[in-house]
């Protein structure tokens, strides 16, 4: 029986004609269409594992585990809006204004029983600037900003964590201010909400990205600031910006692009560890070098410089700093100081977790009860 019906088969394939299949119903496997794709995301985590695996030791797995999870927020209330009535409401919601509620320096505890220093005035947090976050291990969430009664947004939502370089690099009134990599914008907001900036500069080589940071400004700052000249908005090559305004600024922030940690874990969009954008990941370093030398370039002698990125890769963070100090001694004789960090960290340790071991400068690494960053920034003042 069985022998009888493999014979009927082998007839009936004798006697198909394939050819007369139409088109449309045939099929050939197309490997490259077909077959799924290795998301950017999953291979974020894989390099991220090997990576950060031997980085951070015994703390990788908690570091990872936050990453992976709800990242937590902070509201950055508008001074350009009823800003006391903002707080009040955002009082209460039981979170607290974490730059305010920071012991003075006076207060920090000292260390093996020695006085704490008084610190310089160049080491001075920004001024004015007030960020609402929920305390450590509350998960609740910020409502949607809306529109204030003076036209303009109430507050602006943002990882806390991506005020510290604002508030490190120091602002003083009257200062000439240059955010060199400023878009999507929220950097820039809190620079203007400090009320220092005689001249802001904002720029990013990305028209689409510089369009973003518009609606930002738009959406929070009174249109009186904004045609009095007083914000800048540019596309150039921030990478030039030395030969363009060399020796201009009393302060500038080189906030660069870099792998974005956490967003290469959670978004396929724009992710930089697609396989086609494999080499523009490879040169990121590079580019930051660049943009940091620009950037110490644009600053006046005496000024500061804040570098950051949300990255945890002690190559996209430390070794860029050092590399561009040992680029400016060599090739422009230029004297650039890392500042100590120390005391700022103790500022804000209440509210972060900071990663106790940067050779130069401060990391904000992701946890479960505090999950903001990652965000690395480092203040260095241009001698000469």
């Amino acid at each position: 029986m069985a022998a009888l019906v493999v014979r009927g088969v082998r007839d009936l394939l004798k006697r198909a004609d394939f050819a007369t299949v139409p088109r449309r119903y045939r099929y050939k496997k197309k490997w490259a269409a077909t077959e799924p794709k290795f998301p950017a995301t999953r291979l974020a985590l894989q390099n991220f594992d090997m990576t950060y695996g031997v980085q951070f030791g015994d703390l990788w797995p908690s570091i990872r585990v936050s990453l992976l999870s709800e990242q937590k927020y902070g509201a950055l209330v508008n001074n350009f809006a009823s800003w006391d009535h903002v707080s009040a409401e955002l009082e209460q919601l039981n979170a607290r204004d974490f730059v305010n509620k920071a012991p003075s320096h006076g207060e920090l505890e000292p260390e093996n029983g020695q006085t704490t220093a008084s610190f310089p005035a160049s080491w001075d947090c920004s001024p004015n600037l007030r960020c609402f976050t929920f305390t450590k291990g509350d998960v609740s969430r910020f409502p949607p900003a809306r529109l204030g009664s003076l036209g303009v947004m109430d507050y602006y939502l943002m990882d806390a964590a991506s005020l510290l370089p604002v508030l490190a690099l120091g602002l003083q009134p009257g200062d000439t201010v240059l955010d060199l990599c400023a878009a999507p914008g929220g950097k820039t907001l809190a620079l203007l909400q400090t009320g220092c900036c005689r001249n802001l500069a904002a720029n990013d080589l990305s028209t689409s990205r510089t369009g973003r940071l518009q609606k930002i400004l738009h959406s929070y700052v009174p249109q009186d600031i904004r045609d009095r000249s007083q914000v800048r908005v540019t596309s150039w090559d921030g990478r030039k910006w030395g030969e363009l305004e060399g020796d201009t600024y009393d302060r500038v922030l080189v906030d660069v692009p870099c792998t974005t940690d956490r967003h290469s874990l959670h978004e396929e969009e724009n992710n930089i560890f697609q396989r086609s954008r494999k080499k523009e990941r490879q040169m990121l370093p590079m580019l930051q070098v660049q943009l940091l030398a620009a950037g110490l370039l644009a600053t006046k002698p005496g000024g500061h410089v804040v570098y950051s990125t949300c990255s945890l890769s002690h190559l996209q963070n430390e070794y860029v700093v050092q590399g561009t100090i040992e680029l400016l001694a060599n090739q422009y004789s230029i004297e650039v100081r890392v500042e100590d960090l120390t005391h700022f960290r103790k500022l804000f340790m209440d509210t972060f977790s900071f990663f106790p071991s940067c050779q130069v400068g401060e990391l904000v690494i992701p946890n479960l009860m505090a999950n903001f960053g990652p965000m690395y920034f480092c203040k260095m003042c241009r001698l000469t």
